[in-house]
């Protein structure tokens, strides 16, 4: 059975602790790792009622319980799942929640799977998709239908950074009867805790920060009480459930996140800051930064900043992106993010429909990760010199 931390401890202790007690496994400090399909029934009534705690191996194991415990924890949920990646974090949701007929609005700056998948799958089952400002606030009523069933949203936005305001787009849906999303993955429970500003579903990719190591995929799907029957439910009819060893992994990450996200913070904002001074830049687009226009929101609600942001190069195209990326040394060019290492990938853009992005020439987004900012510093100044822009 899971122990519950003091709601007083400090996050750090209470990432080290949540989610598992070492008593009720002979004291082993980390829980087990259980591989199971079949469970066993002491007897045929019991297997009749399916009254015991553990019936089969997709409904729940002691090490998924565990897991999703420490992140109930920290979302203030009524229940987690888990599933095998970030981006069956988002669709488990939306299928939950959207029929056919139904109408949804996802803000134009999502994580650009996301956006593919209500494009295909979800116009392909009947469900109308509408995109919308990631700056529309509480103007979303304007856009909400009879069959609006559900709002996205992810603040901040995918690779461009947009801060919504998100209590007043909540607020705004409840009262046309729409289930309010979140895809919450760059803040993490730590530097926003979305239920409580008003998210009905909190999504995160576990591939990122809780991993926090580049080597595997989870993500997570939190909810509150109104809507935690109903996103179990089709997680249970789906059968999309995560492997005991990846959520064993995520849930030893989850102990160090703390540490290693205020690090990726430190050192993000510290090179964001030192970008700013730069030519050769023509912005970077960083929610931390007094420069960027949604800075006051995100001062508003967050608590923190994360590993990852973006720079506009000041002019040029594909060949000037391409020449600062293929210059550096230290940066991979890879994509996901959350992990030790530090990662630049390409943006494109082209699939907005509103809001469309900076203009001023390539958009370059970094992932800042564990090494030392004067090495990355450098690594950066190789780019900008690689693409003339210096």
């Amino acid at each position: 059975m899971a122990r519950h931390s003091d709601e007083n401890w400090g996050i750090n202790t209470r990432l080290a602790h949540s989610g598992h007690d070492p008593h009720a496994y002979f004291g082993f400090v980390n829980p087990p790792v259980v591989h199971a399909s079949t469970v066993l029934f002491p007897d045929a009534a019991t297997m009749a009622g399916r009254t015991q705690k553990y019936t089969y191996g997709t409904r729940g194991t002691p090490t998924t319980d565990a897991l999703c415990a420490a992140i109930d924890e920290l979302e203030g949920s009524a229940g987690t799942i888990l599933v095998p990646s970030g981006l069956a974090a988002v669709t488990i949701p939306l299928l939950a929640f959207l029929s056919a007929g139904d109408h949804v609005l996802i803000v134009d700056s999502v994580y650009a799977p996301t956006r593919n998948f209500a494009n295909t799958m979800l116009k392909r089952l009947g469900v109308e998709v509408d995109y919308y400002d990631p700056h529309a606030g509480s103007g979303i009523a304007a856009l909400m239908k009879p069959n609006t069933k559900v709002v996205f949203t992810e603040s901040p936005g995918s690779n461009t950074f947009e801060m919504q305001d998100i209590p007043a787009i909540a607020a705004a849906a409840h009262a046309g009867g729409a289930v309010v999303m979140m895809d919450n993955t760059w803040a993490t429970p730590l530097y926003f805790k979305a239920l409580d500003f008003g998210v009905d579903v909190s999504i995160h990719a576990a591939t990122k920060y809780p991993a926090g190591h580049s080597d595997v995929l989870l993500g997570t799907v939190s909810a509150n009480a109104a809507c935690w029957a109903r996103l179990h439910e089709t997680f249970l009819t789906m059968g999309c459930c995560a492997a005991p060893d990846d959520v064993y992994q995520v849930l030893r990450g989850l102990r160090t996140m703390g540490v290693r996200l205020e690090h990726h913070r430190r050192s993000a904002l510290e090179i964001a800051q030192w970008l700013e001074t730069k030519p050769g830049v023509a912005r970077v687009l960083h929610p931390a930064l007094e420069s960027h226009p949604g800075h006051a929101l995100w001062r508003r609600d967050f608590n923190g900043s994360s590993g990852i942001f973006s720079i506009v190069l000041d002019g040029g195209g594909q060949k000037e992106a391409h020449a600062f990326l293929d210059a550096l040394e230290i940066f991979g060019l890879g994509y996901s993010w959350g992990g030790y290492e530090s990662l630049a990938v390409p943006v494109f853009l082209g699939d907005r429909t509103i809001a469309k992005g900076p203009q001023e020439g390539p958009v370059i987004r970094l992932q800042i990760g564990l090494e030392d900012v004067a090495d990355l510093k450098a690594d950066i100044e190789r780019g900008l010199a690689a693409a003339s822009l210096r």
